[in-house]
């Protein structure tokens, strides 16, 4: 299994890398990243996932956190995890959705990271 995540460097040059099938047979952090690029898609962007989304600049100019896109994609990769708990941060000022992401991966190992929608 294959995806594509993205990454910044410190002059906000984004950087695409490639996320496989690790060497035992886990596909967890290939739907780790996918789940991080999902959430950082606007609703109907990307035509793989076209019902996956969050509306983060209609979130931020309503100043209304986007929880039921968020619980949607989060109900539909549960299933991939032995669990996944995402919570959503305190607001900030200016505010701008941020999420914490909490997996417990199918062996057993735990991965946490903050996303910012």
């Amino acid at each position: 299994m294959r995806t594509y995540g993205r990454t910044y460097d410190a002059n906000g040059t984004p950087t695409w890398h490639v996320v496989t099938t690790d060497e035992l047979g886990y596909n967890d952090y290939v739907y780790i990243t996918t789940l991080i690029q999902v959430l950082k898609l606007n609703l109907g962007e990307s035509p793989f996932w076209g019902n996956f989304g969050i509306p983060a600049k209609n979130a931020i100019i309503q100043q209304i956190q986007p929880d039921y896109y968020v619980a949607f994609t989060q109900s539909y990769f549960a299933k991939f995890f032995a669990s996944l708990i995402i919570t959503k941060r305190a607001a900030t000022f200016p505010p701008k959705p941020t999420y914490d992401i909490s997996v417990i991966r199918t062996n057993g190992s735990k991965f946490n990271t903050t996303v910012a929608l």
